[in-house]
């Protein structure tokens, strides 16, 4: 089967061979890989930075979605030419995360989704939406479940609240998406003149320069009667962290997304303890919490939303755009 090895650190060092297709075993699922969406953690795996020691050569790829090719002999679920989506964490069905559920993810520590067929346990396969191609599909299973693990199952999001989004990187893209459908006010930031028009469509009813207003939390505020946002999804991490528990009113939510400012941070705790400020860090949700994702999307119609779209004989390519920071939604490889 066609793969992208990794054999050494390096976008330049990604390069497509040929390797022997899996097996599924008695409780296993053969899947055909048809899509797979890159993102911000492909890319640091890559480069070596967040697992120095990764054994080469790697498949890499965190998020795909693919077509049942066969099924192992104990499998009920599953049939040939069922669509479905790849787990990030394969061991995490429902629940409080483990440690031995949180051993391995797809991508990192076990190959991942930029080749031809992968096997998958039957218990954590999640249905793709109808409505979804399978280029839009691959981009549920970290990204999107990652906004709306953080939105529906921990912050608990309602009509009539206001959400602050942060950016227009993938998360924040689909976190903006999931807060229209539940009927939240929508304010985002951007650095970008070109994406702010481009927020807007997509929901947001004020957008904020953070480039201009440097303390962006006193222009949520003020966009708000003087008052916080009741949510936020911080992106950034070390630069940011402080802003996004400054935009927030009692008892809001701040959901730890992202690192891409650094994953080191300082916080004076006296806001966070005075308002009833919640600052929780989530990885990604499990199985049920991405059937409960594919759910909302058939019954509200969402679409992800892609920048582009490259062949796998492209792959270096769309890691250099991604890395470029220049899209805005999805990159994705058609396998």
């Amino acid at each position: 089967m066609k793969a992208i090895h990794l054999k050494r650190f390096g976008i330049g060092n990604l390069a497509l061979v040929d390797i022997p297709r899996p097996e599924p075993g008695s409780h296993e699922v053969l899947v055909r890989i048809t899509a797979a969406a890159i993102q911000y953690l492909d890319n640091i795996v890559i480069e070596g930075t967040i697992i120095p020691d990764l054994p080469l050569p790697h498949i890499p790829g965190c998020e795909g979605a693919g077509v049942v090719e066969s099924v192992g002999q104990h499998v009920t679920r599953w049939k040939k030419g069922d669509r479905v989506i790849i787990p990030f964490i394969q061991r995490w069905a429902a629940g409080q995360l483990t440690p031995w559920q949180n051993e391995i993810r797809t991508g990192v520590q076990i190959p991942g989704a930029l080749c031809e067929y992968t096997v998958q346990p039957e218990n954590t396969l999640v249905r793709a939406p109808e409505n979804l191609t399978d280029e839009e599909a691959a981009t549920l299973p970290v990204i999107g479940l990652t906004a709306w693990s953080n939105l529906v199952s921990l912050a608990k999001i309602r009509a009539g609240q206001v959400i602050l989004i942060q950016g227009s990187g993938a998360i924040s893209l689909f976190a903006l998406q999931i807060a229209r459908a539940f009927g939240l006010k929508i304010i985002a930031t951007t650095g970008s003149k070109e994406n702010e028009s481009k927020l807007r469509s997509l929901g947001a009813e004020e957008v904020i320069n953070y480039r201009e207003k440097k303390d962006w939390s006193k222009e949520v505020k003020r966009l708000n009667g003087g008052l916080g946002v009741d949510v936020t999804l911080d992106i950034g991490g070390m630069q940011t962290i402080q802003q996004s528990i400054l935009s927030c009113r009692e008892n809001a939510y701040v959901g730890l997304v992202g690192f891409l400012t650094g994953s080191e941070i300082t916080v004076d705790v006296h806001y966070l303890i005075m308002n009833n400020i919640r600052l929780q860090g989530y990885t990604v949700g499990h199985a049920q919490d991405l059937e409960g994702l594919v759910s909302a999307i058939s019954a509200n119609n969402l679409r992800p939303v892609i920048d582009s779209i490259f062949p796998i004989e492209k792959t270096q390519e769309a890691f250099q755009l991604l890395k470029s920071g220049h899209s805005f939604g999805r990159i994705v490889i058609k396998i």
